[in-house]
């Protein structure tokens, strides 16, 4: 019984083996006696997003039997070939994939080969296209509601903007200039302050900001609409537009290193020239640099109808200036004083001024403030007129101009 058992158990694997002999050879059948190869496969399959389209990059196959990449999406029902025209890797192919809708895509690469041949396909999914409705959730980029810009001493102007939303690549602000019209400047996402040379006051500014959905976007988007930035007025501290070594302190021109000098940046007349044999006057050091005027040699001679001003066109406009007193003792007259064109009046001809503050020993001390309005733009010189007695000096710290309307 054990025999016939074992006969049994043998015949079935020997019938097992025989067919797996059989079988194991009917693939050939398919291949013609060929066998098969693939083209080799791109590297880097990847996109760039853009504005109702997608950019797709990769590296070419190194393999030089590829003649062509077909790319296809919308399950097969859309395609494009693209040539390769490089077989290095090192190379990059980029193909735009044009009017897409605003949605999530897949697509899929197949390389082809001169001899028919088809690689296995390379997929890329999770494409996001953008359009119209990521644009519309963009905003022009913010600025400081505390302190929209900054007059700068060279007559330009700083807008001050804050920080930007995610995606913002640019600000693109168009203004006008004084001398050449209008003008465009573009203010990087990295920056928070934009610089506008020989800006005109008054004018109407416009600012309009680009994004990028993801950093490598093969496109940017506007906002919709240009916003119009608050109105850069020529109003309140305009010192450092207009006067030049306002003060605090005051800076000689000369290169010497004693008590007196020259004033730098203001004119001045030969009377307040009256120091050291008539080379220094006008400017000393004290307390730190000053406006310094005094009797000659102190108490050689008088100082009379001393002038120190500086002359510069306004606009139309209110104005006020600030005068600044220092230390001063003696006996003297103290003019502070605004007036029409390019020099101050004799001490004796003061009548005609825009603006003044009779002064003396009594009453100079401490801050005065003077205003006068122009109803166009106008010259003027703003400056001090003084007199002073023998043992006589007076010193000024500063000045300032402000616009008020």
């Amino acid at each position: 019984m054990k025999n016939i058992f074992r006969v049994i158990v043998f015949l079935m694997l020997f019938a097992a083996v025989a067919g797996c002999r059989k079988y194991n050879d009917d693939y050939k059948t398919f291949l013609d006696g060929h066998e098969i190869t693939y083209p080799g496969l791109a590297g880097g399959f990847g996109y760039r997003a853009g504005n109702l389209r997608a950019v797709l990059v990769w590296h070419p196959s190194p393999d030089p039997s590829i003649k062509n990449y077909v790319i296809a999406w919308n399950n097969g029902k859309d395609s494009l070939t693209v040539e390769a025209t490089s077989h290095s890797p090192a190379d990059s192919m980029v193909v735009s994939i044009p009017n897409l809708k605003e949605y999530v895509y897949g697509f899929r690469m197949v390389a082809h080969d001169n001899s028919g041949g088809t690689s296995v396909g390379q997929e890329l999914n999770n494409v996001r296209v953008y359009g119209p409705v990521y644009q519309s959730t963009l905003l022009n980029r913010g600025y400081d509601l505390a302190h929209p810009y900054t007059l700068k001493a060279d007559g330009s102007v700083d807008l001050n903007f804050v920080k930007p939303d995610s995606g913002n690549v640019s600000t693109t602000i168009e203004y006008t200039t004084n001398a050449s019209g209008a003008k465009t400047v573009v203010l990087p996402a990295a920056s928070n302050t934009a610089n506008l040379p020989d800006f005109k006051f008054g004018t109407e500014v416009k600012y309009q900001s680009a994004y990028k959905p993801t950093r490598n976007a093969a496109d940017q988007f506007n906002t919709l609409t240009k916003a119009t930035y608050p109105t850069v007025k020529l109003i309140g501290d305009i010192t450092i537009l207009f006067i030049k070594n306002a003060g605090r302190p005051i800076y000689r021109k000369d290169s010497g290193t004693g008590k007196w000098g020259l004033l730098r940046d203001w004119l001045y007349n030969d009377a307040v020239v009256n120091q050291n044999g008539n080379t220094g006057g006008g400017f000393s050091t004290d307390d730190g640099g000053v406006v310094h005027m005094e009797s000659k040699d102190w108490g050689a001679a008088v100082l009379d109808n001393g002038k120190v001003w500086q002359t510069f066109d306004l606009p139309a406009g209110k104005y006020e200036v600030e005068y600044e007193t220092g230390y001063n003792g003696g006996t003297f007259k103290a003019n502070e004083l605004v007036a029409k064109g390019s020099t101050l009046p004799d001490i004796n001809n003061l009548d005609g001024a825009l603006a003044i503050f009779r002064g003396d020993q009594g009453n100079t001390g401490g801050n005065h403030t003077i205003s006068f309005t122009l109803t166009e733009t106008t010259t003027v010189s703003v400056g001090w007129v003084v007199h002073l007695e023998l043992y006589t000096y007076l010193q000024f710290r500063s000045i300032k101009l402000r616009k008020t309307e």
